[in-house]
């Protein structure tokens, strides 16, 4: 028992002999990242590589309205919180910086990248990061990193960003993959993680988590990235675009909601290029653009496809059913609305549908 005793207070005294700040000393983290903001959207995004595994945890954060922020090399997460805690109290991107910086005695071997909801963006790289590390701004971004391959790492990423169109998520997913082309960490590739936060009253979860995807641990982590937006694209980010058209619509920003109908028609016609054999996906997609008025051509392709692969499901069915309705093919749309009605003759959904039909023709 007395050694035991002597064992818990030496284990005692060491444990207090271990400073406050940190449990474990830190170690250099090569990463290179991108924060950026779209005008049209009111979106700010974060997106990021590493050789190091779960980069997004530590790295990014963001917050509709407010601002994204990019916190790497020796990782001072709080940068993160308390950050956008001063942005949201309306300081700029650069005083917030000097904030953050002023009072971390380990500044020097700190980066980090910050844009403000005016989309105004800076960064910073401490004498101390490994080199190659450095970084660059342009409209509506900023890029940085450290142990990269060399400087081409961040202007082909800055370059990509600023030649792609489309939603800002597609933006920083093709910076990405610019970076990693031109050589990326000197050290390899392991996790990436992609952060898109997005302005909505209505839906205020969009706020913090409109695009949340990261990919902890992977040999090839953006392209791992990438097709796990796709799949989150074909099903939450077509429901919240369905959301944003309703919204735009009711409010007369009519051009908004234009633009999110051309996003869902983007999704739709790469759909029918890859010839997928999701029928959910194709369901949906032709149901969004069928009861749009929209892309109705694509969107019969779509629904027939989907109807040939899962040709006893009532839903597919109905919307193959609304897609020929729109087009004129009424007859067409009776003869699938039958069948529908007959798979799932207890609702009374079906029946309307056809009882619709009908009157029109």
């Amino acid at each position: 028992m007395k050694i035991h005793a002597v064992v818990l207070v030496v284990l005692a005294v060491c444990v207090l002999a271990i400073p406050n700040c940190s449990c474990r000393a830190e170690r250099p983290t090569g990463t290179f990242s991108i924060v950026a903001y779209d005008s049209l959207t009111g979106e700010l995004g974060v997106a990021v590589q590493s050789k190091a595994f779960g980069v997004g945890a530590a790295v990014a954060w963001a917050e509709a309205g407010v601002g994204a922020i990019a916190t790497q090399a020796q990782t001072n997460q709080s940068f993160g919180p308390r950050g956008l805690e001063m942005l949201k109290d309306g300081l700029g991107s650069g005083e917030v910086l000097d904030l953050l910086l002023g009072a971390d005695p380990g500044k020097e071997n700190r980066q980090i990248g910050i844009i403000d909801a005016c989309g105004t963006p800076v960064n910073f790289t401490g004498s101390g990061c490994l080199v190659w590390a450095g970084g660059v701004t342009g409209t509506g971004y900023a890029c940085q990193g450290n142990i990269l391959a060399s400087e081409e790492v961040v202007t082909s990423m800055a370059k990509a960003f600023e030649e792609t169109q489309g939603e800002l998520a597609e933006r920083l997913l093709e910076a990405l993959v610019a970076a990693q082309a031109a050589g990326g960490d000197k050290r390899g590739m392991q996790s990436a993680a992609l952060l898109v936060v997005r302005p909505s009253e209505d839906y205020p979860e969009y706020n913090y988590r409109y695009v949340d995807l990261r990919v902890e641990d992977h040999t090839d982590p953006i392209n791992e990235l990438i097709r796990v937006y796709r799949i989150h694209e074909k099903s939450d980010l077509l429901f919240a675009h369905t959301r944003y058209v309703a919204y735009y619509d009711s409010t007369g920003k009519t051009d908004l909601a234009d633009r999110e109908r051309k996003v869902v028609g983007g999704m739709l016609k790469r759909a029918l290029a890859k010839e997928t054999d999701d029928a959910d996906l194709l369901n949906g997609l032709a149901w969004f653009c069928g009861t749009a008025d929209m892309f109705l051509d694509e969107a019969l392709v779509a629904a027939e496809r989907a109807v040939a692969l899962e040709p006893e499901a009532a839903y597919i069915l109905d919307t193959l059913a609304e897609v020929q309705f729109r087009l004129g093919m009424i007859d067409e749309a009776i003869a699938t609305g039958e069948k529908a009605a007959e798979l799932d003759p207890e609702s009374t959904y079906y029946q309307e549908q056809l009882d619709r039909f009908k009157a029109a023709r």
